[in-house]
Protein backbone atom coordinates (compact mmCIF):
# COMPACT_ATOMS: atom_id res chain seq x y z
CA UNK A 1 0.00 0.00 0.00
CA UNK A 2 1.46 3.24 1.33
CA UNK A 3 4.30 4.32 4.07
CA UNK A 4 3.10 7.90 5.30
CA UNK A 5 5.03 10.53 7.24
CA UNK A 6 2.08 11.55 10.23
CA UNK A 7 1.56 14.28 12.40
CA UNK A 8 -0.19 12.62 15.49
CA UNK A 9 -2.61 14.71 17.97
CA UNK A 10 -2.75 15.15 21.09
CA UNK A 11 -4.76 12.67 23.12
CA UNK A 12 -8.38 15.23 24.02
CA UNK A 13 -8.53 15.72 19.99
CA UNK A 14 -8.05 11.93 19.27
CA UNK A 15 -10.91 10.96 21.78
CA UNK A 16 -12.94 14.00 19.55
CA UNK A 17 -12.26 12.35 16.26
CA UNK A 18 -12.67 9.07 17.17
CA UNK A 19 -15.77 9.65 18.67
CA UNK A 20 -16.89 11.75 15.34
CA UNK A 21 -15.84 8.34 13.95
CA UNK A 22 -18.13 6.70 16.03
CA UNK A 23 -20.89 9.02 15.38
CA UNK A 24 -20.67 8.85 11.92
CA UNK A 25 -20.48 5.15 11.73
CA UNK A 26 -24.12 5.35 13.91
CA UNK A 27 -25.61 7.20 10.91
CA UNK A 28 -24.49 5.09 8.44
CA UNK A 29 -21.56 6.63 7.26
CA UNK A 30 -18.32 4.66 7.05
CA UNK A 31 -15.66 5.93 8.79
CA UNK A 32 -12.12 5.13 9.28
CA UNK A 33 -13.45 3.39 12.19
CA UNK A 34 -14.19 0.43 9.88
CA UNK A 35 -12.16 1.31 6.83
CA UNK A 36 -9.59 -1.79 5.70
CA UNK A 37 -7.81 -3.04 9.31
CA UNK A 38 -9.52 -0.37 11.55
CA UNK A 39 -5.97 0.64 12.96
CA UNK A 40 -6.29 3.81 11.55
CA UNK A 41 -5.19 7.28 14.20
CA UNK A 42 -6.28 10.54 13.37
CA UNK A 43 -3.22 12.29 11.58
CA UNK A 44 -2.28 14.78 9.07
CA UNK A 45 0.25 13.70 6.46
CA UNK A 46 3.27 14.95 5.35
CA UNK A 47 3.75 12.13 2.83
CA UNK A 48 2.80 9.58 1.40
CA UNK A 49 5.03 7.23 -0.48
CA UNK A 50 4.12 4.27 -2.58
CA UNK A 51 7.50 2.83 -3.12
CA UNK A 52 10.05 2.93 -0.02
CA UNK A 53 12.91 1.18 2.11
CA UNK A 54 11.50 2.20 5.98
CA UNK A 55 14.47 2.07 6.84
CA UNK A 56 16.05 5.11 5.35
CA UNK A 57 12.81 6.54 4.92
CA UNK A 58 12.84 6.85 9.36
CA UNK A 59 16.28 7.78 9.23
CA UNK A 60 16.15 10.29 6.51
CA UNK A 61 12.84 11.86 8.59
CA UNK A 62 15.01 11.29 11.91
CA UNK A 63 17.77 13.42 10.39
CA UNK A 64 15.48 16.71 10.39
CA UNK A 65 15.52 19.24 12.92
CA UNK A 66 13.67 18.81 15.67
CA UNK A 67 10.25 20.88 15.89
CA UNK A 68 8.03 22.23 18.10
CA UNK A 69 4.31 21.10 18.35
CA UNK A 70 1.74 22.11 15.78
CA UNK A 71 -0.94 24.01 16.61
CA UNK A 72 -3.89 23.13 14.03
CA UNK A 73 -7.31 24.59 13.45
CA UNK A 74 -10.12 22.72 11.99
CA UNK A 75 -13.28 24.78 11.28
CA UNK A 76 -14.14 23.30 8.06
CA UNK A 77 -15.00 20.17 6.10
CA UNK A 78 -13.50 19.02 2.56
CA UNK A 79 -13.95 15.89 -0.15
CA UNK A 80 -11.72 14.81 -2.50
CA UNK A 81 -12.54 12.66 -5.32
CA UNK A 82 -14.24 9.24 -5.17
CA UNK A 83 -15.87 10.46 -1.21
CA UNK A 84 -12.96 10.94 0.82
CA UNK A 85 -13.84 13.26 3.64
CA UNK A 86 -11.96 15.14 5.73
CA UNK A 87 -11.47 18.37 8.23
CA UNK A 88 -9.29 21.00 6.31
CA UNK A 89 -6.55 22.38 9.03
CA UNK A 90 -5.27 26.39 8.84
CA UNK A 91 -1.72 25.51 8.66
CA UNK A 92 0.82 28.15 9.13
CA UNK A 93 3.98 29.24 6.13
CA UNK A 94 6.20 26.88 9.11
CA UNK A 95 3.93 23.91 8.60
CA UNK A 96 4.31 24.36 4.38
CA UNK A 97 8.35 24.82 5.04
CA UNK A 98 7.76 21.45 7.31
CA UNK A 99 6.23 19.72 4.74
CA UNK A 100 8.81 20.48 2.33
CA UNK A 101 11.72 19.46 4.15
CA UNK A 102 10.14 16.29 5.18
CA UNK A 103 9.11 15.84 1.03
CA UNK A 104 12.86 16.26 0.31
CA UNK A 105 14.36 14.02 2.94
CA UNK A 106 12.15 11.10 1.81
CA UNK A 107 12.36 11.16 -2.07
CA UNK A 108 16.45 11.62 -1.48
CA UNK A 109 15.59 7.77 -0.38
CA UNK A 110 14.88 6.95 -3.81
CA UNK A 111 11.08 6.45 -2.12
CA UNK A 112 8.30 7.58 -4.49
CA UNK A 113 6.06 10.17 -3.83
CA UNK A 114 2.40 9.87 -4.40
CA UNK A 115 1.50 13.27 -6.69
CA UNK A 116 -0.80 14.33 -4.11
CA UNK A 117 2.09 15.34 -2.04
CA UNK A 118 4.20 17.52 -4.14
CA UNK A 119 4.59 20.63 -2.47
CA UNK A 120 2.69 23.17 -3.69
CA UNK A 121 0.09 20.71 -4.77
CA UNK A 122 -0.01 19.41 -1.13
CA UNK A 123 -3.81 19.79 0.44
CA UNK A 124 -3.58 18.96 4.06
CA UNK A 125 -6.37 17.39 5.85
CA UNK A 126 -7.00 15.26 8.93
CA UNK A 127 -9.48 11.96 6.82
CA UNK A 128 -12.34 11.31 8.55
CA UNK A 129 -14.25 9.17 6.34
CA UNK A 130 -12.66 7.42 2.59
CA UNK A 131 -15.42 6.66 0.74
CA UNK A 132 -18.96 8.97 1.29
CA UNK A 133 -22.09 8.25 -0.68
CA UNK A 134 -23.27 11.77 -1.91
CA UNK A 135 -26.79 11.22 -0.56
CA UNK A 136 -24.47 10.76 2.72
CA UNK A 137 -23.02 13.86 2.97
CA UNK A 138 -25.66 16.31 4.12
CA UNK A 139 -25.56 13.79 7.35
CA UNK A 140 -21.53 13.83 7.19
CA UNK A 141 -21.99 17.56 7.11
CA UNK A 142 -24.46 17.62 9.88
CA UNK A 143 -22.07 15.50 12.07
CA UNK A 144 -18.75 17.24 11.53
CA UNK A 145 -20.04 20.60 12.11
CA UNK A 146 -21.22 19.28 15.89
CA UNK A 147 -17.57 19.19 16.70
CA UNK A 148 -16.26 21.92 14.56
CA UNK A 149 -14.37 24.59 15.15
CA UNK A 150 -11.52 21.95 16.93
CA UNK A 151 -8.04 23.25 17.75
CA UNK A 152 -5.56 20.35 18.22
CA UNK A 153 -1.95 20.48 18.94
CA UNK A 154 -0.26 17.77 16.78
CA UNK A 155 2.32 16.53 19.52
CA UNK A 156 3.94 13.42 18.36
CA UNK A 157 5.01 11.85 14.71
CA UNK A 158 5.04 8.88 13.30
CA UNK A 159 5.84 6.57 9.78
CA UNK A 160 2.42 4.48 9.33
CA UNK A 161 1.80 1.29 6.73
CA UNK A 162 -1.48 2.06 5.01
CA UNK A 163 -1.62 -0.88 4.49
CA UNK A 164 -1.60 -3.07 7.70
CA UNK A 165 -2.11 0.06 10.06
CA UNK A 166 1.28 -0.63 11.49
CA UNK A 167 2.74 2.37 13.41
CA UNK A 168 6.75 3.50 13.92
CA UNK A 169 6.70 6.08 16.36
CA UNK A 170 9.20 9.34 15.46
CA UNK A 171 11.65 10.61 18.37
CA UNK A 172 10.71 13.90 17.58
CA UNK A 173 8.34 15.91 15.31
CA UNK A 174 10.34 17.07 12.34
Amino acid sequence: MALAVCLLVDRRAERVLRNLWDRLEELGVPSLRSHTHGRHVPHVSFAVLREWQRDEVAKAVEGLPVGEPVRLYFDALGTFRRGRAWLVPAVSADVLRRQEQVVSAVVETGADLHRHYQPGVWVPHCTIAPRVPLAKLPVLAAAVYDVLPLEVTADRAALIDSGTGELWPLSHIP
